[in-house]
């Protein structure tokens, strides 16, 4: 065994490695809250309603409040924070990068605009929640002559029984229960039943009825308070101040949940951090292991350490962030005063209604610059697109992706594992109703595929038909932003006070009954707990051994489900050519194998604080261009630019630096973000979040269903780990706390067995079946992984195999190579004591009774 190595982690430098974008900025940036049904009549008219005729305290949520107009506010930003640029450290970097010396022609001007509507996804009974703040009641199911609605019994009522000052305030709680009703939406609450977590947490003795209803109205108050200010810690007594005394016991269990599952009091504020970073005092949970320093690693460390946990994270890189980076790009020694500062990954908030990551920036103080929807497009040969030629092809796409809808929900109700590509049908649909046969309308519809490839990050052929947008129901209302300075401004401030290691790539994952043990960067830690959060591509690359194997149903889903690559070119100029009162422009293609290149263009000069231009590379394209030298791909990005302005008499002039991203290349992403590929379903996204033995969790953008690709989507699965971790070991400890101390259980009758093993080598302990000698005969074996970095005693795991393959082993030199044979050659798979077979369960019992009648 290696001696004990004491690692302490190394001071932060900031590599420039190029995470992918986590965005789908082909939804619509003013998507309106899905709202079904009515809430439970009680809630309008229960006696004893939990709320209180009083007003909240504070304003409402900063992310929903109204402008004046009905409509939202967009903030400008005119200033760009200096320290956000300057706080961006460089080094070494393993992307291609390309300096160009400074070449300022004559001449200025402006595209043509032309204001484009995203992709709407379309949901049934929607309200904005612009509107909700501004007095408008939550829309409802129009009521025929022989119906009564809540609000006809609220009401009839309030005219028969109550006086007017009396209804005026049962009004104005009714419109109060509404908008907080909104907020939880926002936040992900379905409006009138639990969620899957609540009720695995029991927050009710009974589901349905008074308690439930009566319940959800204060978890929603509790929600709807503390983000009317997200700067301070909401106490249980605050949340109690405006609720009847005698729903104490629901307070006590919604604020619980809500606090454990981190949908209060989170973030980075420092009323927030000054509890948040210590944990609870007289309640030492377990130890866990993080494998990953992104959003949800990072996320995850924070909130187990408030509840209890002792942390640590391995990070394969030198940096935090993951698939979030921000990188800082420079002008050369005659323009160093130009400086930008580059979102190479997860780079626009995909609306800002109860996104988490909203609420990091409200605590830090960042403004938000809303993404414009005016958008041009240009045709290769640098005019802009017809307008009426435009809006026809963008709606007989719309209509495509209807019919496409259509199809889907007949041979989802007649055949009911049917899926095909949507690609396909989509280019059967196009061919049937002879959409864009024109040359330059076949241009524009591969624009908007190459945007929908974008979204998903992969090929329209390998998307499912049937749930490649499964995700659309929960999609986050509002406008769609950029954070000034980069999304590594979030990264640096999650990773205060978080013990990470670096340069800690994982190599195996070693569970069972006992623990874990994580074997990286030549050294192994022992703990409780391990919470992987790599990317879905590691996972499909199998570069991580887990011991024992994965359950099939999990290798299962790692499988069917896509994991797709999206580039980048960042390019710094001396100055803003292409005008500065828009986010985004397009370029169409001739050939549709190429609709994917440079398709697509983020204007930066806004937000990153120098005149900085994004092209994407989406769908096949994007595969192309990791073979594509990086002067090459530069090239080509000038091509697009001086045949779109060149004709305008506007100079493109030579760039300052530029970056290409090589995503698909990464080793520690091996792509982009996740997709639902034919044959896979939003299902597989919660199958890859499924725990294993109490041990083994699992975190990232690819593990919720809700939100997968999404920033915000990889940040809520880190807080939703966290309070599974918290449930298992809550139980874990109850259990162990209800063992009468006399009482021997079957670990130690186990580990008395194994104290006088019938052969030891190295960590492999053996026991014989003492009633046969044949070299065939069973041997139950025990492997203990005892790592430097341990935290709880030594990790014991079994297997069964033959008494012959005991002695090849034993003749091994070794137990790393001990263990390749024992796994590659015998195919033996090891296991905790509670996931042993009946045969080997047999073989115990009978090892047992044949040392008893010796004794």
């Amino acid at each position: 065994m290696e001696p004990s190595i004491t690692v302490s982690p190394p001071q932060f430098q900031v590599l420039n490695t190029n995470p992918p974008d986590l965005s789908l900025s082909s939804n619509d940036p003013l998507q309106d809250i899905p709202f079904s049904g009515d809430p439970p009549p009680e809630i309008l008219l229960s006696g004893n309603h939990p709320l209180q005729e009083i007003q909240l305290s504070g304003n409402p949520p900063a992310e929903i409040a109204d402008s004046g107009n009905n409509q939202p506010q967009e903030i400008s930003v005119s200033d760009y924070p200096d320290e956000n640029i300057n706080n961006l450290t460089s080094g070494e970097d393993k992307n291609d990068v390309v300096t160009m010396p400074e070449d300022i022609p004559a001449g200025s001007g402006e595209p043509q605009l032309k204001k484009r509507r995203r992709r709407k996804k379309q949901f049934p009974e929607m309200i904005s929640s612009a509107a909700a703040v501004s007095g408008f009641r939550v829309m409802r199911p129009k009521s025929t002559p022989n119906t009564t609605t809540a609000d006809d019994e609220f009401e009839e009522l309030a005219d028969h029984s109550l006086s007017k000052s009396r209804r005026r305030r049962i009004s104005d709680l009714a419109k109060e229960v509404d908008v907080e009703a909104l907020i939880a939406i926002s936040v992900g609450f379905p409006v009138d039943s639990l969620t899957e977590e609540e009720i695995e947490a029991n927050v009710v003795s009974q589901i349905g009825g008074i308690e439930q209803a009566n319940y959800i109205v204060v978890r929603n108050h509790i929600l709807a308070r503390w983000r009317s200010n997200v700067d301070v810690w909401l106490t249980k007594d605050h949340a109690l101040e405006s609720i009847r005394a005698e729903h104490r016991s629901l307070v006590n269990s919604a604020y619980a949940f809500l606090l454990n599952h981190g949908y209060i009091n989170f973030g980075l504020s420092p009323a927030i951090k000054e509890v948040k970073c210590r944990p609870v005092e007289g309640k030492y949970r377990g130890d866990v292991i993080v494998i990953g320093a992104g959003l949800s690693g990072l996320v995850a460390a924070r909130q187990l350490i408030y509840l209890g946990f002792k942390v640590v994270v391995l990070e394969g890189r030198t940096r935090p962030g993951g698939r979030v980076r921000s990188k800082k790009m420079t002008g050369d020694d005659v323009n160093s005063d130009i400086v930008a500062a580059a979102d190479l990954g997860g780079s626009v908030l995909t609306g800002i209604n109860g996104n988490p990551l909203g609420v990091l920036a409200r605590q830090l103080g960042l403004p938000l610059h809303k993404v414009r929807d005016i958008c041009p497009l240009y045709l290769p040969n640098g005019k802009t697109v017809n307008s009426e030629m435009d809006t026809r092809v963008e709606i007989s796409f719309n209509k495509l992706l209807d019919r496409v809808c259509k199809l889907r929900q007949t041979m989802m109700d007649e055949v009911k594992s049917a899926d095909v590509s949507l690609g396909t049908v989509l280019e059967a649909f196009r061919r049937v109703y002879g959409v864009a046969d024109d040359p330059q309308e076949r241009m524009l519809l591969d624009w908007h595929l190459a945007n929908l490839e974008y979204a998903n990050a992969t090929l329209m052929s390998n998307l499912s038909m049937a749930f490649w947008d499964q995700d659309d129901p929960y999609e986050m209302g509002g406008d769609h932003c950029f954070i000034p300075g980069g999304n590594e401004t979030f990264i640096r401030a999650l990773m205060e006070g978080i013990p990470i290691f670096y340069n800690r790539m994982v190599e195996s994952i070693h569970y069972g009954s006992d623990g874990v043990l994580v074997y990286a960067g030549g050294q192994q830690y022992q703990a409780d707990m391990v919470l992987c959060t790599v990317p879905l591509g590691v996972l499909k690359k199998g570069t991580i051994e887990f011991v024992p194997e994965l359950p099939q149903r999990k290798q299962d889903a790692i499988n069917r489900l896509g994991f797709g690559l999206l580039n980048k070119v960042a390019i710094l100029f001396p100055y803003d050519f292409w005008g500065g009162e828009i986010d985004t422009f397009g370029h169409l293609t001739e050939e549709s194998s190429t609709r994917g290149e440079f398709f697509l263009f983020y204007s930066y000069s806004s937000v990153s604080g120098g005149p900085l231009l994004i092209a994407l590379v989406a769908g096949e394209a994007a595969i192309k261009f990791e073979q594509m030298s990086p002067v090459d791909a530069v090239g080509k990005v000038l091509e697009v630019l001086k045949g779109i302005f060149n004709p305008k008499g506007i100079a493109v002039p030579e760039p300052l630096q530029a970056v290409c991203t090589r995503w698909g290349q990464d080793h520690f992403t091996y792509g982009s973000y996740s997709y639902v590929a034919i044959g896979s379903s939003g299902d597989d996204y919660d199958i890859l979040a499924e725990s294993v033995d109490g041990r083994l969790f699992f975190a990232g953008e690819a593990t919720n269903k809700q939100y997968p690709a999404t920033m915000h989507g990889a940040f809520l699965s880190g807080m939703r780990e966290a309070a599974n971790m918290l449930r298992v070991a809550t139980r874990r400890l109850a259990v162990q706390a209800e063992k009468p101390n006399n009482v021997t259980d079957e670990h130690s009758d186990l580990d008395r067995l194994f104290e006088t093993p019938d052969l030891k080598f190295g960590s492999f302990n053996c026991l014989y079946d003492p009633s046969s000698s044949d070299p065939e005969s069973t041997v139950l074996l025990r492997v203990a992984f005892e790592g430097e970095k341990s935290y709880s005693g030594v990790l014991h795991l079994y297997g069964l195999i033959k008494r012959r393959q005991v002695i090849e082993l034993s003749n091994v030199t070794g137990d790393i190579d001990r263990m390749r044979m024992l796994s590659r050659d015998f195919g033996v798979k090891l296991v905790g004591r509670r996931s042993l077979c009946s045969i080997a369960e047999s073989l115990i019992t009978c090892i047992k009774l044949g040392r008893s009648s010796l004794n």
